[in-house]
């Protein structure tokens, strides 16, 4: 459910919530871990993708109708295709043990709340959300990229803006990524 006066901007800020409710579920189970949370959707861990989350919205100019998160987790993998298994990873391949996954859920689901409900109050703005993903993640500042958008591009992360989209400083000037593939270098 989303508030009634929320924007469709806010979708951005909703899916970088929703990365922070992640790692934080997954650190109470075993705070050993450490999840890394790449813009604007994966969680990795040692850099292999375990988590991607994808945020749909229906709007209209003014007014988001509603807004739907999907989270999906690799938890309890033991491998993964040729294909993929140089690139993502699972919980328990990270950590060597099962996990549990209705530990796991209702952990997320407390964290989601939390993150929700803060959001909605006031409690937490989407500058401190922007800063708390900011500081979570390894790859918004100081990170060499690819960026295929536009034909691509590369340059380093700077950061991301006031609405929570990417900077990245390139040869020919700052520029802002709105959508498309980060790959990290």
């Amino acid at each position: 459910m989303v508030h009634q006066k929320a924007q469709p901007s806010e979708v951005l800020v909703l899916t970088l919530a929703a990365g922070i409710a992640v790692q934080s579920a997954v650190q109470e189970i075993d705070s050993r871990v450490l999840p890394d949370l790449k813009w604007p959707n994966d969680l990795l861990i040692t850099g292999r993708k375990f988590c991607g989350i994808l945020t749909e919205m229906s709007a209209e100019a003014t007014r988001v109708r509603y807004i739907v998160v999907g989270i999906g987790i690799n938890v309890n993998q033991r491998e993964f295709p040729d294909e993929l298994a140089q690139t993502a990873t699972s919980l328990r391949l990270s950590t060597g043990a099962e996990w549990s996954r209705v530990e796991l859920c209702a952990a997320l689901l407390k964290s989601l709340d939390r993150e929700y409900k803060a959001l909605l109050s006031g409690a937490v703005s989407r500058a401190d959300i922007l800063r708390r993903f900011e500081e979570q993640s390894s790859s918004t500042r100081d990170r060499q990229v690819h960026v295929e958008e536009n034909g691509g591009f590369e340059g380093v992360t700077a950061g991301l803006d006031s609405r929570g989209f990417l900077q990245v400083r390139t040869d020919t000037g700052m520029r802002t990524v709105l959508s498309g593939t980060v790959r990290l270098k």
